[in-house]
């Protein structure tokens, strides 16, 4: 198979893996935090070059025995998501187990094309999660190499909680020994609400509940009607820093993630103003997601760098366009840092949790995801996957030589997950989920900054 041709890919068996040692039914309610997250799969893939020594066969023996030790530790990813008396979703963790999918690709490692995931991993090599909370698949493709994909429930794990997971599972394939160093901590009441409640007005902006959106037959003034297509570029480092240098003024230096956000929310707005047909007036808005562990922290309760859930939220800002166009990049990163502050404390989550205590059992959503009402123009989120464990993911045959998540979403804001290079120098790749003219003026705008993944830049 070359680039340009579809890829087949053939499923060899199918079976459930359960825990090793059955744990005795019993349900789990959600957090208030997880209850935000609406119900949306999202999938990870690591490809591993092809081993000297170990056979195909011993691979998935050593990858199913270890998971099935894994899910001790972790049985409500055994389990399953129901909806209990409220209508809302709760974790029935009933050692059913988990898909685990063997399947063959057409392709040798060097010629599956990264740059189009929508052609190559998207249904192929990530699973179609059909039941429970957890799917896997572990693809052999032509040369011998291999391509292991999970896709999880979403609202009952976020990025750090399946880093969790990924990296247990993997020092449990490593040891043959069910030992791992981070023990999960599944307890929901950790972010139980308070008594009296504690709810900033700025949650109102952030949040909304869905019976407060028009119905889905209204007509929607979304400015960002062309759908939406996954691509993965590489960043160097050195442009990494450039924009960091460029994002920083007045002895005031902005994060990586700060600056490339500034940067990328710039350019989504000189792409929508291009394709704008003479509308004015258009706001550009971009959320960050936050995670809350460390800020939950600060009383010295380290049971939330091991909890399991989401602890998530996603504050945003929206500016005009023009101004974003037109104004340097040290100013969009001051505007980025300054919506970034009303979500980076310890008051508002606790004021979330309690937010969405106040209006249970109605879901809640992020705005961000459904824009304002009598408002156009581009929306899209940016998340952080610096914690990608890429080099952890060892299965006792050899680092990744590539890794990503894939996390086509289906809504109409864009996407965005940076995450660290393989190869260890401080590139970025960036997984990117934005409409085709967005990525192609994005491509041709800054050809220097978006390098579209190829296996060249690994080898080189």
């Amino acid at each position: 198979m070359v680039y340009g041709e579809e890829l087949i890919v053939s499923v060899r068996k199918v079976e459930v893996v359960a825990p090793e040692l059955p744990m005795q039914e019993h349900w789990l309610p959600l957090s208030n935090l997880d209850l935000l997250i609406p119900p949306l799969d999202v999938s990870v893939f690591f490809c591993y070059k092809r081993p000297s020594s170990m056979p195909f066969g011993s691979m998935m023996g050593s990858l199913k025995s270890a998971l099935a030790q894994a899910l001790v530790y972790y049985d409500p990813l055994a389990g399953e998501v129901v909806a209990n008396s409220m209508g809302e979703p709760e974790l029935f963790c009933s050692n059913r187990g988990v898909d685990f999918v063997e399947a063959v690709a057409d392709v040798e490692l060097p010629y599956l094309n990264l740059y189009n995931p929508d052609d190559t991993i998207e249904g192929k090599l990530v699973p179609k999660k059909k039941h429970g909370v957890l799917a896997v698949q572990a693809t052999r493709l032509k040369c011998g190499s291999l391509v292991v994909g999970c896709t999880l429930d979403h609202r009952i794990a976020d990025a750090y909680s399946a880093n969790m997971f990924l990296v247990s599972w993997a020092e449990i394939a490593q040891l043959h020994k069910p030992i791992i160093s981070t023990q999960p901590i599944f307890r929901s009441s950790l972010l139980s609400p308070l008594q009296p409640p504690s709810i900033h007005p700025s949650l109102d902006d952030m949040y909304v509940p869905i019976s407060a959106l028009p119905p889905p037959s209204d007509p929607k003034s979304g400015f960002q009607s062309e759908a939406l297509i996954s691509r993965i570029y590489y960043v160097t480092s050195e442009h990494v820093n450039h924009m960091q240098t460029l994002a920083s003024s007045n002895g005031v230096k902005r994060t990586k993630l700060v600056s490339f956000s500034a940067f990328l929310w710039k350019m989504v707005a000189e792409a929508a103003a291009a394709s704008a047909d003479g509308k004015r007036n258009l706001v550009a808005k971009m959320g960050v997601v936050v995670d809350g562990r460390k800020r939950l922290s600060n009383n010295g309760d380290n049971n939330m760098a091991s909890y399991f859930g989401n602890v998530l939220s996603i504050p945003f800002g929206g500016k005009p366009m023009e101004e974003l166009v037109e104004k340097p990049l040290s100013w969009v990163a001051e505007k980025v840092h300054e919506f970034l502050e009303m979500g980076v404390t310890e008051e508002h989550f606790l004021g979330l949790v309690d937010w969405v205590e106040a209006h249970r059992p109605v879901p809640g959503v992020a705005r961000i995801y459904c824009g304002h009402e009598n408002e156009e123009g581009p929306r899209f989120v940016v998340s952080s996957g610096q914690r990608f464990p890429v080099s952890k993911v060892d299965f006792g045959w050899g680092r990744p030589v590539f890794g990503s998540y894939h996390f086509p979403w289906g809504g109409d804001a864009g996407y965005v997950m940076p995450m660290p290079s393989p190869v260890g120098n401080g590139d970025w790749l960036l997984y990117m989920h934005f409409s085709k003219g967005s990525l192609n003026f994005m491509e041709s705008r800054a050809p220097q900054v978006f390098k579209p993944f190829s296996w060249d830049y690994l080898l080189n």
